[in-house]
This record gives structure tokens, C-alpha cells and sequence, in this order.
């Protein structure tokens, strides 16, 4: 008997903590019932103690709505929920919950609306939502929420209202926007028009292409999405912070590409050697270089960004020995992916290297892009000027006034001084040489000029030009201040490089300019067709006036000198008078009309200037006037 009763005890302590049909409710929660109709009532559990740290485990069973909130809870046991079968309603709102998993939602099968707003959630347990498919509300807004994974998109198809709102989102999986273009949304709220209501506003968005498809998404919305608010705004960048989605414009993300001016480099031992290597992508990829055979890298690297948007990335190899021979491997990455392109190396004893104009393999034959065709360009230079061991030989060059001739410069003979990557004293502002260009020319001669905004009255720059692909350049030493020198002596239809730069520094690649005077040559034969077109156009048009001009005077002279004149009209030319508005001297009206001759009658008709007025002499200072 006493064994019985002992059993009875435990079996009975033990049905006393489990929840049960018609049970009554936890010590620190409350009660309500309300009718759901033909005599059937609907339990709903509130739970809002401000000292509750657990959520309680004595919930009846027959509980359709639990709401749990304004407590201390941090964290749900996985068993907490288990027994409620017929919970449809769950709301957990300001709370203190930084973490959550998905076992305690396992078994809520009739769960139609999760409420885990005002929490300290950092992430959620989106595929619990698989074993809920009658969920059509997910309340997320006011939480940490940093980032949502793209194997979101497949839990959330049964989602009609989600909000996301007030979290720490930057950017949304693009497989999560694709899902919800494609949605046919079920309604969830009485007369919502099929609608998918969406809470993302609040949230610090990093607008760059990583946010292109969303932008896209808002700007044009599918009509069965509407958003809680729509005018969504960036965070960053700083340039963009405050704008509206539906004002900025984003590049799509692109994977990175890697463009090489050349596939193979061959160069001669103790020479600098610079190897090219650049990019596109959205965002711009990150360049790295490395050797196929993992040997150290002997050299640096320098990154620069082109005008056309490419990124660059040089990478210097001083002195080259036979130990750096081989292949050179440039990485460009983001976080779309990666991509990689060889250059091979090649180091010899000879002085014969790749001409640049040949169309072996990896060099440019006019016929590819344009950006192909600037690296080109930019690899003829470079390589002309870095690639060689020894000084060019300096000769004499020919200037103008604008430019003196330098000769000592060929004396040194340190060959790092004019070919190794520039000193730090080069990279200062008042040294650079920006914008050479051609200004004028001929088929024997060019005119250079070039910009120098920071160089001072005394900066003295040198001319260094020489037929491409010779070894021997001249110089010219160009006067201080001066920023235009011209260049005589050169040959017709022949391709030259010429760099300017301060005297005692190296000339950088973009100050150096490839030119050929064969269009040159082509212009001025041209322009001497044009000229002698038109003077010979001249002459046709010309000639044929002035000789009608000639034959006119000459028959007006002939008239002159064989016509009589009558003698009344010559004698009418002489009772001319003299009148002046002063008194006249005495005997002048006398000695005027003496000196003029009837010969005289055509001069006299003649303007006030004519020589005769000389005679007159002035009266008290008037000038004299003659009347007929």
C-alpha cells in the first residue's frame, strides 16, 4: 500500500506541471477567452511582467494567441512552445531577445503571424519558416538585423507582410528581390487587393551596385508590392547620403576583366622593365601580382585610376636578372569574383628586343578597342623609355630662341639617373610636366609646348627626342620659364618619340608623346596645291581688270594732250578770285591771277590742297579758301 501510494504521488506531481486543456493560466500571465462561434471560444495568454526572464512553460494547451511583452526574456527555450499546436498567433514584441533559434518554432503549424518587433535580435532562423506554411505576417522591424542571407528568398514566398523596417540592413540578397517580383501575392488582410506589403525603410542602405536591383525594384514596383514607405533614401556613400532611391542612378555589378598591352616581354639583362596590367569592374576590382613559379616579387607596385574609369597596376622590376625571367601573374578581384592574366618575361644578353611595330602575338594591329589600343599606346612609350640598360647617346639638337642646346647631359654616365622609376623629388608639384603637345609643324620641323603651373621663373626644362626605335636621342635644353621650344631637323614621314621634363629628372610616361610627320609631310604638299590654285585664280580674275583699268587712263591721256581747247573756256579758269575772311595783303590779288596760266586751268580745278593754296599767304592766322 505504501509503494502504491508513493507512486501515485510522483505521477501526480508530475501532471501537475504540465499545461492542459482548460488549465489555468501562469502565475505571471492573464487570461481571456473570446468566442470564435457555434459555441467554440479562442484562449489568448498575456504575458508583460517586467522581472520574467523565461518565457513559462505551464501555457494551456488550447492557447490560440500568446503574447509575451515588455519582459527581461533574453532567449526561448527550444521547449517552450512545443505543446501549443494550436497557437496561431504568437507576438513577442520589446522584448529583450538578442539571439533566437528555430527549434522552438517547430510543431507551430497553424502559426499565422510572428510579431518579433523592438527586440536586440542580430539575426534570424529564416528556414524555421518552412515549418510554419500558414505564416502570412513577420514583424522584424526595430531590431539589429545586419544582413539578410539570399537562401532567405526561399522561405518567405507564403510572406505577405514582412517589415524589416529600423534594423541595420545595407543591402538585400538580389535572389530575395527577384522573389518577390515574381510573387502572386495571397491576401492576407480583408480587401489588401492581393497586395505584398513590405517594411524597408529606416535602414542604413550603401547605395552602389550592390543596390542596383533593389533601386530598380522600387523605381519600377511590381503592382502587387507596395511598401510601408516608399521614398527609401542612402546612407552612403557621403555623396549620396540623403537621396531618394528614385534619384540616384547605379551601375550594375560586373565581374572584373583584366586587359594586358602586351602577352609577352623581351628585354635585355640590367634593364628596368615595367609590366602593365589593368582593370574594369563594378566595383572596381582589387589588382595583385604574382610569379607562377611563387618566387618573390623583385619589384613594387603602383596603382593608378585613368580618366576612362580603368585601374591600373604597374609593377616595377629594377635591374632585371635572369632570375626574374618568367611568368607574371596579374589578379583582379571583387567580390563578384576573380580573373587572372600571364605576361611572360623574357631576359637576354642581346640588344635585340621586340620591335613594337611588329604584329607578332600580343601586340596591337589597330583593330581593338579602344582601350586595348591607349594601353598599346601607353606600352610604347613606356617601354621605349624604362626598357633599355644604357643612356641614349645625346647629340646635338637644334632650337629656336625658346631652347639652348645641353650637351654636357651626355656626359653622365650613370644609366639610373634618366631610366629607374622616378625619385621621390620627381613626384613633387613644381616638377611636373603636364600636357605636352604638337602646336605646330612642319614636314622638317614641330613646335612643343606644355604646361608647368607649379615650375618656377629658374626651372629649366630638357627636350629629349630620337627616331622611334633608335637608341640615340638628342637634347635640347629649353631657356627658364620658357614652356615652347621648336624642334628642327627632322625627317618627312618618319615616327619620332620626344619627352620633355626638368632638367637632371627622368621624363615620366605621360610626358612623352609618340608623333609622325608623314601627315605632316601630306599637309604641307596640300597646302602648296592649295596656294598655287588660288594664284592662279588670282591671276585669271586680275589680269584681265587691270589691263581695262590701264587702257581707260591711258585714252583719257591721249584726249588731254591732242584736243584743242577753245579759248573762251581757257580763259574763263582765270578770273578765279582769291577771298579769305581776313584783310588781304596788298599786291596779292594781283600776283594770284599773274601765276595762273590758262595751262593751269585743270590744276586750279583741283581740292583746297592742291600747291597753289600754299601761296597765299596766312593772315592773322586764318587759312585761306578759294571760291569760284
Amino acid at each position: 500500500v505504501a509503494m502504491w501510494i508513493a507512486v501515485a504521488l510522483l505521477c501526480c506531481s508530475a501532471l501537475a506541471g504540465l499545461p492542459r486543456a482548460g488549465g489555468s493560466c501562469p502565475s505571471q500571465c492573464s487570461c481571456s477567452f473570446h468566442s470564435l462561434g457555434e459555441g467554440t471560444k479562442a484562449r489568448t495568454v498575456l504575458c508583460n511582467d517586467p522581472e520574467m526572464t523565461l518565457p513559462p512553460v505551464n501555457i494551456p494547451v488550447d492557447t490560440t494567441k500568446l503574447r509575451i511583452e515588455k519582459t527581461a526574456i533574453r532567449r526561448v527555450p527550444g521547449e517552450a512552445f512545443h505543446l501549443l499546436h494550436n497557437l496561431e498567433y504568437l507576438w513577442m514584441p520589446y522584448n529583450s531577445l538578442a539571439s533566437l533559434s528555430g527549434i522552438p518554432f517547430k510543431g507551430l503549424r497553424r502559426l499565422q503571424e510572428l510579431r518579433l518587433d523592438g527586440n536586440n535580435l542580430i539575426s534570424f532562423p529564416w528556414e524555421s519558416l518552412a515549418g510554419m506554411p500558414q505564416l502570412r505576417l513577420l514583424d522584424l522591424h526595430n531590431n539589429e538585423l545586419t544582413s539578410i542571407p539570399p537562401d532567405a528568398a526561399r522561405y518567405v514566398k507564403n510572406i505577405t507582410y514582412l517589415d524589416l523596417s529600423s534594423n541595420k540592413l545595407m543591402t538585400l540578397p538580389q535572389a530575395l528581390i527577384a522573389t518577390w517580383a515574381n510573387l502572386q501575392a495571397v491576401p492576407y488582410f480583408p480587401n489588401d487587393n492581393s497586395k505584398i506589403i513590405l517594411g524597408l525603410q529606416d535602414n542604413p542602405w550603401v547605395c552602389d551596385c550592390s543596390l542596383y536591383e533593389m533601386v530598380h525594384f522600387l523605381n519600377f514596383q511590381s503592382p502587387n508590392i507596395a511598401f510601408i514607405e516608399p521614398r527609401l533614401k542612402c546612407f552612403t556613400p557621403r555623396s549620396l547620403a540623403g537621396v531618394f532611391f528614385s534619384q540616384v542612378e547605379l551601375r550594375k555589378c560586373q565581374s572584373p576583366v583584366v586587359h594586358t598591352s602586351v602577352a609577352k616581354v623581351k628585354t635585355i639583362l640590367g634593364s628596368t622593365v615595367l609590366l602593365r596590367c589593368g582593370t574594369t569592374g563594378v566595383p572596381i576590382p582589387e589588382l595583385s601580382w604574382r610569379r607562377a613559379d611563387g618566387a618573390q616579387l623583385n619589384g613594387t607596385v603602383h596603382q593608378e585610376i585613368s580618366s576612362d574609369g580603368m585601374s591600373w597596376s604597374i609593377l616595377g622590376l629594377p635591374v632585371v636578372s635572369y632570375l626574374d625571367s618568367g611568368e607574371y601573374i596579374c589578379k583582379a578581384k571583387n567580390f563578384l569574383g576573380a580573373t587572372e592574366a600571364f605576361i611572360s618575361l623574357i631576359i637576354t644578353d642581346s640588344e635585340s628586343t621586340d620591335d613594337p611595330n611588329s604584329n607578332g602575338k600580343g601586340t596591337w594591329n589597330g583593330k581593338v578597342s579602344g582601350m586595348q589600343a591607349a594601353a598599346y599606346n601607353d606600352e610604347l612609350v613606356a617601354r621605349y623609355i624604362i626598357t633599355t640598360s644604357t643612356v641614349p647617346t645625346l647629340g646635338a639638337g637644334v632650337g629656336t630662341g625658346d631652347g639652348l642646346l645641353l650637351p654636357d647631359m651626355a656626359q653622365d654616365s650613370n644609366p639610373q639617373n634618366l631610366l629607374v622609376s622616378p625619385t621621390m623629388g620627381q613626384q613633387e608639384p613644381e616638377r611636373m610636366v603636364r600636357s605636352v603637345r604638337v602646336i605646330g609643324d612642319t614636314d622638317q620641323s614641330i613646335t612643343l609646348a606644355w604646361k608647368a603651373p607649379m615650375a618656377k621663373n629658374t626651372t629649366v626644362f630638357s627636350v629629349l627626342y630620337a627616331v622611334f626605335g633608335e637608341r640615340d636621342m638628342r637634347r635640347i635644353s629649353v631657356e627658364p620659364g620658357k614652356t615652347k621650344v621648336t624642334v628642327y631637323g627632322l625627317l618627312p614621314k618618319t615616327k619620332y618619340i620626344v619627352c620633355v621634363c626638368v632638367k637632371g629628372l627622368i621624363p615620366r610616361k605621360e610626358q612623352c608623346i609618340i608623333f609622325s610627320t608623314d601627315e605632316v609631310f601630306s599637309a604641307g604638299g596640300t597646302q602648296k596645291l592649295i596656294n598655287v590654285v588660288v594664284i592662279s585664280v588670282a591671276c585669271v580674275i586680275a589680269v584681265p581688270l587691270t589691263l581695262v583699268v590701264c587702257c581707260g587712263a591711258l585714252k583719257r591721256r591721249c584726249k588731254k594732250c591732242f584736243v584743242r581747247k577753245p579759248k573762251e573756256i581757257q580763259e574763263s579758269y582765270v578770273t578765279f578770285e582769291s577771298l579769305s575772311p581776313g584783310a588781304k595783303a596788298k599786291g596779292v590779288e594781283g600776283e594770284y591771277l599773274t601765276r595762273h596760266t590758262p595751262d593751269e586751268s585743270n590744276r586750279l580745278l583741283s581740292a583746297r590742297s592742291s600747291v597753289d593754296s600754299e601761296a597765299i599767304p596766312k593772315i592773322e592766322g586764318q587759312p585761306n579758301e578759294y571760291f569760284c
